[in-house]
């Protein structure tokens, strides 16, 4: 039977346990994993900020490869190498135009459900339901059923020895490198700032570097994330246990402030700073998430000279487009996901988790 990482309680551990998959619907796709990568917003669920119910089945960075598919699935066929990402409804008006991301049902069916659309589980556990269907796949499993609209196929090419790197894809990477290039789209010579050297906010300065940017500012307050954001790319970094970053970013723009800005924290007060430190026409895209209810404020006079604030989930991506270029990218070296990895063995996920959320590993992924 399969194994999966079922959370039984709020703030509890994972635990591994033997699992039932139910059939097949003809829109979905039953996957062997390989590898799934450990996100906050996963650890978000465990801990309750995020309002997932359990008991149930985490985790949206899958990466595997299809062992069967439904009978109205044309995306993928069995033996294909897949990564799973986000799903959506497919019949909403930001679906129908290239925004899946902004689908009208996407909390439901990737965030709060724990159910298929239709509120049926996918998998059980000694014949009781489980939630699952995490952004349409719940991947902390051996064996995952995804929606169709979850799945990208992956080159021909790659080997099962080279998707653990990928996993990151599925989420992180799509969302940070998203908030730059299909969002924020940097102009030449604009000076862009990213605020958290996680694996969202390192993403996003590897695709700053890739677009016409003249300065991509990190800033954090932990010196080897620092260390490491330059090495990928980053011009310049800000420490900000060492200094106050809105003193910090006027003194790197002399003064005229930034042009754009990836904040990925969740921290409201720093979110306000920023907001405040935009250039005129300057433009910042939100994407860290603090506790619900939580509330920023701003000098609304400054904002008519052109600022703007950007929400952004998932990179605002259309991930059968985005994902491959990403992927090419990373495949000539110009987004090199391998520096952001630490791989674990699956019966290592609690210690993931404490790496994860201690700040040791910048994007964990589970190895089955």
């Amino acid at each position: 039977m399969p194994r999966a990482a079922v959370v039984w309680t709020r703030g509890g551990p994972f635990s591994l346990e033997e699992v039932e998959l139910d059939e097949l619907r003809p829109d979905e796709v039953r996957v062997r994993m390989v590898a799934a990568g450990m996100c906050h917003t996963d650890l978000n669920a465990v801990h309750g900020s995020l309002p997932y119910p359990l008991p149930g089945v985490l985790g949206h960075e899958g990466v595997g490869v299809v062992e069967e598919v439904g009978a109205t699935v044309r995306r993928t066929r069995p033996g294909d190498r897949v990564l799973l990402t986000f799903t959506s409804c497919g019949r909403c008006r930001g679906c129908r135009g290239g925004h899946p991301a902004h689908c009208d049902r996407q909390m439901e069916l990737n965030l709060f459900g724990g159910r298929r659309a239709d509120g049926s589980a996918t998998l059980r556990h000694k014949g009781t339901d489980l939630n699952g269907h995490f952004f349409g796949q719940s991947s902390f499993a051996d064996r995952a059923i995804a929606d169709e609209r979850s799945v990208v196929v992956l080159p021909d090419d790659l080997t099962e020895a080279d998707l653990p790197v990928l996993a990151p894809l599925g989420c992180g990477a799509q969302t940070g490198a998203g908030a730059i290039l299909n969002i924020l789209r940097p102009r030449p010579g604009e000076t862009i700032a990213v605020t958290g050297a996680g694996a969202v906010g390192l993403s996003a300065v590897m695709a700053a570097r890739m677009s016409p940017a003249g300065a991509v500012i990190a800033v954090d307050r932990v010196p080897s994330r620092l260390e490491l954001a330059r090495e990928l790319g980053a011009t310049h970094t800000v420490d900000t246990s060492a200094q106050p970053l809105g003193e910090a970013l006027l003194d790197l723009t002399r003064g005229a402030g930034v042009d754009a800005v990836v904040e990925t924290t969740g921290n409201t007060a720093l979110l306000e700073t920023l907001i405040d430190g935009l250039g005129v026409a300057g433009r910042i895209a939100v994407i860290g998430a603090p506790k619900a209810g939580s509330r920023a404020s701003f000098d609304v006079n400054r904002l008519l000279l052109g600022r703007t604030v950007h929400g952004v989930t998932l990179g605002d991506s259309e991930p059968e487009t985005f994902i491959p270029a990403l992927l090419a990218a990373h495949r000539r070296g110009a987004f090199p996901l391998d520096r952001l990895v630490r791989t674990y063995p699956f019966e290592e996920i609690n210690r993931a988790a404490r790496d994860a959320a201690a700040g040791i590993a910048v994007k964990p992924v589970l190895v089955f």
